[in-house]
């Protein structure tokens, strides 16, 4: 039998319902995304603006998924910029900012990459870089945290 570090780790399932609460998003269905390095975040309207010389990303986001009409405008500073593959495998560049997530009762910082994603399933993608050493993803389950209303 192989034992590992990691059997402590807590398992979620294959998508779970999460918060960003710096972003003013308190329930967004997210995909758990072991596939992509980089968590994706749908958000339109990007825009980045210089405020106290920092470069600010302005954005929306649809947090509902299905649902065009709810929107939530918010603010981050801007990291950097990323090359990623879509999941049409072509290379786009997107804006990266950092931000505070919630799943379950632990909360973490993460990188995000913005992206439109009005055409996939989520809104956001959780990736593998977000639950690395932090998790272990049961892909036979789905919502194993519900503590997020």
């Amino acid at each position: 039998m192989n034992t590992s570090k990691n059997q402590s780790l807590p398992l979620i399932g294959w998508r779970e319902y999460l918060a960003l609460p710096t972003l003013g998003v308190t329930k967004i269905k997210a995909k758990i995304d072991t596939g992509a390095k980089t968590s994706a975040l749908h958000a339109f309207n990007v825009k980045i603006v210089e405020k106290d010389n920092q470069n600010i990303v302005e954005f929306e986001i649809h947090p509902i998924q299905k649902d065009n009409q709810t929107s939530i405008f918010t603010t981050a500073p801007l990291l950097e910029y990323r090359t990623v593959k879509n999941s049409g495998g072509i290379a786009e560049t997107r804006p990266v900012i950092e931000t505070k997530i919630i799943l379950g009762n632990i909360s973490w910082a993460i990188a995000l990459t913005l992206t439109n994603r009005d055409s996939m399933g989520f809104r956001m993608l959780l990736g593998r870089d977000a639950v690395k050493n932090r998790f272990l993803v049961d892909t036979g389950n789905s919502f194993l945290h519900h503590s997020i209303t």
